[in-house]
């Protein structure tokens, strides 16, 4: 995304600001054994700078794709999230049930920040429950919610090996406004996200039973341009 701002990650973090090349993310067998407890690490919230929101965390998903997860919609889907936020979702024909993984974490985190659900923690596990934590957090500590529609489209897997996978899609939040929860009003200095669309992508790790859990994040433009 151009001019997108970079969130700060650890250096096992593969995330780097829009304009940047993200580094990419090599999935792998990984040597989690269990379940890690969702947000047993997580930490309050800190906004960095004071323009924290324009940037989206670096991907995630809610989901559980497996072999016996449900089928992926056919054609458009729009997921109403609260009374001023729609997604509507470009699902590809004949899609490896995995692109659920970043559609389904793009829906929940959305939905931690118009409606407070924290669902989005769901099988989240090291890097990637602090990096969403903090982003939602900052929503509440900065009186912000969305409102408007985005739109998420070429969803892909853009690569599996052993255990590991990365799942990409574009996102379009030109439709979308970052609006004052005491006023109702659309802030007057707007993120850059609502100017370009963008690449969110997840890493992620399967675990016996077939439950994927995403690590960590990846943004880029890659794909995405109009």
């Amino acid at each position: 995304m151009r001019g997108f701002v970079a969130l700060v990650l650890a250096a096992s973090v593969v995330l780097a600001g829009c304009g940047e090349a993200a580094r990419p993310y090599t999935p792998g067998d990984g040597s989690g054994t269990g379940t890690p407890a969702v947000g047993a690490s997580r930490e309050p919230g800190t906004p960095s700078t004071a323009d924290t929101l324009s940037t989206p965390p670096s991907a995630e998903s809610s989901g559980k794709p497996s072999a016996g997860s449900p089928a992926v919609p056919r054609g458009t889907q729009t997921v109403r999230i609260g009374d001023a936020l729609r997604v509507r979702i470009e699902w590809p024909s004949g899609a490896d049930p995995l692109v659920r993984l970043v559609a389904d974490y793009y829906v929940a985190s959305r939905r931690a920040v118009v409606t407070g659900d924290d669902g989005y923690l769901d099988n989240l596990e090291y890097d990637a429950v602090d990096i969403a934590g903090r982003w939602v957090d900052e929503f509440a500590d900065q009186e912000r919610t969305l409102r408007g529609v985005a739109r998420l489209y070429n969803l892909r897997v853009a690569s599996v090996m052993g255990k590991g996978a990365q799942v990409n899609a574009c996102v379009d939040e030109t439709g979308v406004r970052l609006v004052s929860t005491r006023t109702g009003k659309a802030v007057s200095r707007q993120p850059a996200w609502t100017r370009a669309p963008y690449m969110q992508g997840v890493a992620a790790h399967r675990y016996d039973g077939g439950v994927w859990r995403i690590r960590t994040f990846v943004t880029g433009e890659e794909g995405c341009s109009r």
